[in-house]
């Protein structure tokens, strides 16, 4: 379970396929508080820590994760957003986040606002998921406000130290991205769709 906040971001620093699997070694600022078995979300995909070495661990995707996210669009040197499983007992500052990508989506415009920015994301409205109008979403692991939601497409509004402290700033128009629906949208999503 995460809430969404990120702690760091991560530099890829090596990418091996063994057969469907794909063996991630990430530089991180983290890395000497990590353990081996730990759970670490990537861009809000949740993977296990099965290798540490100074300042460098490794964590394994397997084809179905890859298949459902961006994962297999990284490339060396790409920044990654982190964040490691929250404890019990801690203040939940963005929303439940499980670290389990439903799909994935396109930025599809930004538009600067006075300091802060706005993001429209365009997604498959197939795969039955659905925003919700000032609910939350999870965009590469960010807990956000849903701004201006559509049938596919939604929007969310940055201020600059999420700006600055996520991977957002490397966002261009055709980035493609992990989402992550609320789980409590993801009821209301379901019984909208059953009722149809």
């Amino acid at each position: 379970m995460f809430t969404g906040i990120i702690e760091t971001l991560g530099i890829i620093k090596d990418l091996k396929k063994e057969g469907e699997n794909l063996h991630i070694t990430i530089n991180s600022s983290i890395t000497n508080e990590l353990k081996i078995d730990q759970s670490v979300a990537h861009n809000g995909v949740c993977l296990t820590v099965v290798a540490i070495e100074n300042d460098n661990y490794t964590v394994t995707a397997i084809k179905e994760t890859i298949d459902k996210t961006n994962l297999g669009e990284w490339k060396l040197d790409d920044v990654v957003n982190l964040e490691r499983a929250m404890k019990l007992g801690d203040r939940l500052d963005g929303h439940i986040v499980q670290g389990h990508v439903d799909q994935t989506g396109i930025c599809k415009a930004i538009e600067e606002a006075n300091g802060s920015w706005y993001f429209t994301f365009e997604y498959n409205k197939d795969l039955n998921n659905l925003t919700i109008e000032k609910g939350s979403i999870t965009v590469n692991g960010v807990s956000l406000t849903v701004v201006n939601s559509k049938t596919n497409e939604f929007s969310v509004a940055i201020i600059p130290y999420t700006y600055e402290h996520t991977n957002f700033k490397t966002f261009e128009v055709g980035t493609k991205i992990n989402l992550e629906f609320d789980v409590i949208g993801k009821y209301v999503s379901k019984l909208h769709f059953m009722n149809q």
